[in-house]
């Protein structure tokens, strides 16, 4: 028995997709200021403002979309046309994406809540105490590389922060750019100690078309050469001596 297709079905079938949709990356990403996070209704930050301005060079058709992280990575694994940003390119990560990058680079820091006598010189001392952090953020794997088995994982960086803050755990890791978003914050933290440097970009799925990964690549290039990036830094209160600035206060 043959199958009969009512015309108009057959013609959404037989119609090519319009390049220009076929072509949107979707971008994700999580609530991290000062990178990227919701304010008045849009997805502002650092990292979000270089990624609009290199998809908008690439003259590339995009979206925007803030979610839980682990949720964010997985879209961009697994569907393609997805990219999340802004992330860490470990070794577990690295084969599993095409990378557009750096959007960052940064070094990570324990911090402990403000006042607490807690004395870290060592990471075999850190690894003793109670630690947190987010869901397949990059520095689980760090923690772990170095000895860390008992992590307490929340969804986001503000839930990490509100159990440092309680004293539900005594470390959480981050960048040393979002400690010094956190001090203008006025959040009381403070380093206890700092540990590997690491580089953060756009991490695509793997069948994205690599003409469209290689135009993002030299938008991103290109305004790294121009100093805009250095600009988008300075503009969200991003010093370029943080490093100096976490050594000097620990």
């Amino acid at each position: 028995m043959t199958m009969k297709i009512p015309a108009l079905l057959l013609w959404f079938l037989l119609v090519p997709i319009p390049a220009a949709l076929a072509q949107t990356v979707h971008f994700v990403t999580e609530e991290y200021a000062p990178f990227n996070h919701s304010e008045g209704g849009r997805i502002v930050g650092a990292s979000v403002e270089q990624v609009e301005a290199i998809a908008h060079a690439a003259g590339i058709s995009y979206t925007l979309e803030i979610m839980p992280w682990a949720r964010a990575v997985a879209l961009a694994e697994h569907q393609l046309m997805h990219c999340v940003f802004t992330a860490a390119q470990t070794r577990d990560r690295h084969d599993r994406f095409q990378w557009v990058q750096p959007l960052l680079k940064d070094r990570m820091v324990l911090l402990k809540r403000r006042g607490n006598p807690i004395a870290v010189r060592t990471i075999g001392e850190a690894v003793k105490l109670r630690i947190g952090a987010q869901r397949d953020d990059y520095s689980i794997d760090l923690l772990r590389e170095r000895g860390f088995t008992d992590i307490d994982l929340a969804t986001d960086i503000d839930i990490t922060l509100g159990k440092l803050l309680s004293g539900r755990i005594d470390l959480m890791p981050t960048s040393t750019t979002t400690f010094e978003a956190l001090k203008q914050a006025k959040h009381p933290v403070e380093p206890a100690i700092l540990m590997d440097g690491q580089t953060y970009g756009l991490a695509c799925h793997k069948a994205m078309p690599q003409d469209l990964v290689h135009r993002l690549q030299a938008a991103l290039d290109r305004l790294i050469l121009s100093g805009d990036q250095d600009r988008i830094f300075a503009a969200h209160g991003l010093s370029l001596a943080r490093f100096a600035a976490v050594e000097k206060e620990k």
